[in-house]
């Protein structure tokens, strides 16, 4: 029999160094530092690399101008409905408060709704605190007439006014 060979001393394998914080590689997503954009699996031949300024600003523009599209698609949605004009045709006592109807015309080129202030004009306290009224939808060019009750001001009977936007 053979003897067996001496096994030979190993070279103590080196402390894994810290790399510090770390981001996904820009093509692959292993994690390397943050000063790199490519791992090198990506980047053999160490190739100048895009600066990770370049990566936030591409994002910042496109969040910028998703934001643009958004308010574009908003305004024409939008577009055409009201303005509305409106006027207080009768006012009720009911319980709580006031029952108040109102005549509402949308002068606009599509339906849509509305909110109404309504307040009383001789009473310059109330008239900071008024009953915010919320229309239904009002075809375009058509008036709508509709009774809600309101609280913000008190019970007693008297003429009022409204602002609808």
């Amino acid at each position: 029999m053979a003897a067996e060979p001496a096994a030979t001393p190993t070279a103590p394998s080196p402390a894994p160094r810290d790399l510090g914080p770390l981001h996904a590689c820009v093509r692959c997503g292993a994690p390397i530092p943050l000063d790199l954009s490519m791992c090198e699996r990506c980047n053999p031949l160490g190739l100048e690399q895009p600066a990770t300024s370049q990566a936030h600003g591409t994002i910042a523009l496109g969040l910028f101008v998703g934001v643009v599209v958004l308010a574009i698609v908003a305004k024409l949605a939008v577009s055409g409905v009201g303005p509305f004009t409106g006027r207080v045709t009768d006012v009720q006592a009911a319980a709580g408060g006031l029952t108040v109807t109102l005549a509402v015309e949308n002068t606009g080129s599509k339906e849509g709704t509305t909110r109404c202030r309504v307040f009383d004009p001789l009473a310059p306290g109330l008239s900071d605190a008024p009953a915010i009224v919320y229309s239904p939808r009002i075809a375009a060019g058509q008036t709508a007439t509709f009774a809600s009750l309101v609280t913000a001001l008190g019970t007693e009977v008297r003429p009022l006014q409204t602002e609808c936007r």
